[in-house]
């Protein structure tokens, strides 16, 4: 039962855009930048919504780490390749603008991808692999992250949380949706449990002596230091088969950085050689496919929904009540929500409250 005040959408989202332009972001941008954390928010995604609002964006730039106003620079730009340099501006704006040219060049060439440098975080994967399937396309994209897992018979966290993502359109109210961390968990899980006074589940995370931690608190602080790494998919060592989320993560790393000439593992980590905070410069991928060039965008979405309806009918374990396919449950979220608002805890009330009242914003909350 959720306890937590309700905030309406259009209520939040204007606060949020408000408080990007308050600290250099251009207008248009701002929307773009506070659409993207609302539709984690949508999505039930907390761990990339208006809970890392003040602490990824407002702070970063604040910080002078990273740059409101996006200098998005296009270094190569063929018929159905591009690549950019984000110069350490918003994430999400560089990363929209991507994404609208690699679906242009898409509609005319059936296929598109490109890469992005020295950039910051883009938010949740899946808002542009959606950006795709909206227009009846696949949308596949991942980005590399600081530091944070260790490979396998490893304790040093080495990769990024790495998601590998794919949305994919279909004939139902929602798409196809795996949007997911290469990790057991991704470090934005564990700032949720942190900010919610809660414990990290064993097994998530490594220390260097190689036991599990649970301190959601000293791990994002371990994670920083290098004395803590997040366990890849699959679990610690072999046999588990953690050798294969160690593997995928690898494949976004590569991705993210060598297609666009970008930084990688350790040099992601947001420290420079003096020990200060610095710029983060991650990169992005992306795909575009368009399924008119192979069959026909209404087969494969019938395609697609009949093989999504018989995986949910299929035969349940007992005790459960139904199947899910990704992006089902995030489609029910929003259908709970989209009435009632965004949950706000109240870390996040306190964050809203001091940015309003440092920028001298006129905004008035529910929950004060």
């Amino acid at each position: 039962m959720e306890t937590r005040p309700y905030v309406p959408w259009d209520l939040i989202g204007d606060f949020m855009r408000d408080a990007f332009v308050a600290v250099g972001v251009p207008k248009d941008d701002a929307k773009i930048c506070a659409d993207v954390l609302l539709e984690s928010d949508r999505r039930g995604i907390e761990s990339h919504g208006c809970n890392r609002f003040k602490p990824i964006y407002i702070d970063r730039i604040n910080a002078g780490i990273q740059n409101p106003v996006t200098n998005y620079e296009v270094i190569k730009d063929t018929a159905t390749t591009l690549v950019a340099d984000a110069h350490d501006g918003m994430g999400m704006v560089a990363s929209y603008k991507m994404m609208k040219s690699l679906i242009e060049k898409a509609k005319t060439y059936g296929m598109a991808a490109g890469a992005i440098r020295n950039s910051t975080h883009y938010g949740i994967a899946g808002y542009w692999a959606m950006m795709a399937s909206k227009e009846n396309m696949i949308g596949i994209t991942g980005t590399n992250a600081r530091p944070s897992i260790a490979p396998t018979f490893g304790v040093e966290n080495m990769l990024g949380t790495n998601p590998l993502t794919f949305a994919m359109p279909t004939n139902e109210e929602f798409p196809f949706v795996l949007d997911c961390a290469t990790s057991i968990t991704q470090r934005g899980k564990i700032e949720f449990y942190a900010r919610s006074g809660k414990d990290t589940p064993a097994g998530m995370v490594i220390g260097k002596d190689g036991e599990a931690k649970t301190n959601s608190s000293e791990i994002l602080v371990d994670l920083t230091k290098g004395e803590a790494a997040l366990a890849p998919l699959g679990g610690i060592g072999e046999e588990l088969a953690g050798y294969k989320g160690y593997g995928y993560a690898t494949i976004v790393e590569i991705l993210s950085a060598a297609l666009a000439s970008g930084n990688f593992l350790k040099a992601l980590s947001g420290i420079d050689a003096n020990g200060n905070k610095g710029p983060y410069h991650l990169g992005h991928f992306f795909i575009v496919i368009n399924p008119d060039f192979f069959c026909g965008a209404e087969d494969f979405k019938k395609i697609t929904t009949e093989i999504l309806k018989e995986l949910r009918a299929s035969q349940k374990a007992p005790g459960q009540d139904r199947i899910y396919t990704a992006g089902e449950k995030e489609w029910l979220v929003w259908q709970e929500r989209k009435e009632k608002g965004v949950p706000v805890g109240e870390a996040v009330q306190k964050e809203f409250i001091e940015i309003r009242d440092k920028y001298n914003l006129p905004y008035t909350f529910p929950f004060e």
